[in-house]
């Protein structure tokens, strides 16, 4: 009896109920097939494949700019037909395309099927965004980070597999890790099936036999306080590329720091995110409170660009030292950023159009795969300096949006959507 009561008031603290605790198993799933894939890609386009160092950057590049249209896309169709319909469709477009690359090594096809899986990929993400949006109301932030911290640990258990699988080192094995990552979509659709469908806003005003907004329907391309926030958003998305490219690029050039020092840094990462994304989503639980974390984010960001240009001046135990302490203060701006993120793209857009606004929301993080790896090589040639003026760069980005949003959100108390709990058919 006591050990039932533990475990129900464990599930009880997950946001969502049900539908909230099943989309996490679905993220579990989805991002174990991704890393799977993730560590094997180039090598199984070039050994596999055969495909040139060239043809494979044109590969990934056109897939990185199909995928930027995949978040409006998706957002604006999820407005207007069931979202777990639209979910569960773009999870078996990413199966389709990861197993249409088994089947040819015909180049224009391999281009083909990586830009429908680009698409697919980016649009996906806004909708689980979008999910977590309308099941879990007013606990969102909680629930993301917990999505996060699941989604990270599925990052890790499929580099995991695909390491042990890399050992063979045969053909084989990397296309059963790209089998096993077009079937884990195949699975993530069919429990996002069985998923009810949340209610959005335009449905419960419909159904309420309340008064329908008249005018034209609120569209992020003509909100122009939106479209700022989502241009500062595009910089603050910066972190992912500095544990990408910056920090493995600086540590291969560095004559003072061994180079085994980057991927245990990258380990530092994940480990941070999964112990801590959760517990510093209360800090930014509300409105008010995630643009107040612009502020600590903002001293992040350039405490981390500092450590970096010190990491030059000192030996190797200090610059190991300092390396560490830049990838921690990165690492937790990068949380700091996830929190108010979640909230503050949800709080600016109108409960009629979430989807449209959220997809436009998405292009900023789709815009720093593209600029994010140009931003840190820039930093990395202008010498150590460049690494404090890449933070203060980003720390002046938190104070603008953090100004940016103000007058918007000014009569926003409380992170409350109108509708916080499922429909069960």
């Amino acid at each position: 009896m006591v050990t039932t009561t533990r475990t129900r008031g464990r599930t009880a603290r997950i946001p969502g109920g049900p539908d909230g605790r099943a989309m996490l198993v679905i993220a579990l799933v989805d991002r174990t097939g991704s890393g799977l894939w993730a560590a094997v890609s180039v090598l199984y386009f070039t050994y596999v494949s055969g495909l040139s160092v060239a043809q494979v950057g044109i590969l990934a590049a056109l897939a990185g700019a199909v995928g930027i249209a995949g978040a409006p896309i998706g957002g604006h169709l999820a407005d207007r037909l069931p979202l777990t319909r639209v979910l569960a469709a773009l999870q078996l477009l990413r199966a389709v395309a990861s197993l249409g690359l088994l089947t040819t090594h015909d180049y224009t096809l391999l281009l083909l099927l990586s830009a429908l899986g680009g698409l697919g990929d980016r649009a996906a993400s806004v909708l689980t965004r979008l999910y977590a949006t309308r099941v879990a109301g007013p606990d969102r932030v909680r629930y993301q980070a917990l999505n996060r911290t699941v989604a990270n640990a599925g990052w890790a258990l499929g580099g995991l597999g695909a390491a042990a699988a890399l050992a063979l080192g045969t053909t084989a094995a990397y296309r059963w890790l790209l089998l096993g990552d077009a079937l884990s979509f195949l699975a993530a659709a069919l429990l996002t099936l069985r998923c009810a469908e949340p209610p959005s806003p335009t449905r419960t005003v419909a159904g309420s036999g309340g008064p329908v907004p008249a005018g034209r329907p609120a569209t992020p391309w003509r909100d122009r306080t939106y479209l700022a926030y989502v241009a500062t958003e595009t910089v603050l998305f910066l972190d992912d590329a500095v544990f990408k490219v910056g920090l493995p690029l600086w540590i291969a050039h560095a004559a003072n720091v061994p180079h085994g020092l980057a991927p245990l840094l990258m380990v530092l990462n994940n480990v941070m995110v999964v112990v801590l994304q959760v517990p510093l989503a209360r800090f930014g639980a509300t409105t008010a409170a995630a643009r107040r974390l612009l502020l600590p984010l903002s001293a992040a960001f350039a405490l981390g660009g500092v450590a970096m240009t010190l990491s030059a001046t000192g030996g190797t135990l200090g610059a190991t030292l300092l390396l560490t302490a830049a990838a921690a203060l990165f690492t937790l701006a990068e949380m700091l950023h996830a929190t108010v993120s979640w909230e503050l793209s949800v709080a600016l857009a109108p409960d009629s159009a979430q989807g449209a606004y959220l997809g436009v929301h998405g292009l900023a993080q789709s815009a720093q795969r593209s600029i994010g790896p140009l931003a840190v090589t820039a930093a990395i040639a202008a010498g150590p300096a460049g690494w404090s003026l890449f933070g203060a760069a980003i720390a002046a980005t938190c104070l603008i949006q953090h100004r940016t949003v103000r007058s918007r959100l000014t009569g926003i108390p409380l992170s409350v959507p109108p509708v916080t709990v499922s429909e069960h058919r």
